[in-house]
């Protein structure tokens, strides 16, 4: 029987850090499709309307997202 006594194993679900981090960089990354392939986040609505919604707020907060990105990452690499 193995039983895990790192209690660092959780997924982004459950670390609030972890699902910050993946919320950012799924902005970013919808923000840079929609920028360089705009003919891929066309549709609004379903599923690929989520990534169209994405792309919208870091379109229009863009500062924020990059002080948000920016914190993340000295976070990341300071604690």
């Amino acid at each position: 029987m193995l039983i895990f006594y790192c209690w660092d194993f959780q997924s982004a679900l459950f670390n609030f850090h972890s699902f910050l981090t993946v919320v950012l960089l799924g902005i970013c990354t919808c923000t840079y499709v929609k920028m360089h392939f705009p003919a891929l986040l066309e549709q609004r609505t379903g599923f690929r309307g989520f990534f169209w919604k994405a792309a919208r707020i870091g379109e229009r907060l863009s500062p924020w997202v990059a002080v948000g990105c920016l914190k993340m990452g000295v976070s990341i690499i300071f604690f």
